[in-house]
């Protein structure tokens, strides 16, 4: 439900939650908790039922840390890239 919402939104959302991810994240580790993911879902108005939630907070933390990264969400979300991209962003890294 999430993953159909967000495509219908367009690339800003998942570029605007990445932002909001790096400043939720005080202490610089990658991670955000659950009630900060909450919350940044709420900011950009993809709030889910309760229930909904806790399915996805499931799969998204499937480590059981009771934190979720940002690389973990967008894979969750948008899946590997694919090749073509991968080339891309490594003759971008080494530019």
């Amino acid at each position: 439900m999430l993953r159909h919402t967000i495509s219908k939104r367009g690339v800003r959302v998942l570029t605007g939650l990445g932002k909001y991810f790096r400043q939720a994240d005080k202490n610089r580790n990658g991670f955000l908790s659950q009630a900060a993911f909450k919350e940044a879902l709420k900011i950009f108005h993809l709030e889910i039922p309760e229930g909904d939630f806790e399915s996805l907070w499931l799969i998204l933390d499937d480590s059981k840390s009771g934190k979720v990264d940002y690389g973990e969400f967008t894979r969750a979300i948008f899946g590997e890239m694919n090749e073509y991209r991968k080339a891309f962003v490594r003759k971008v890294s080494f530019v």
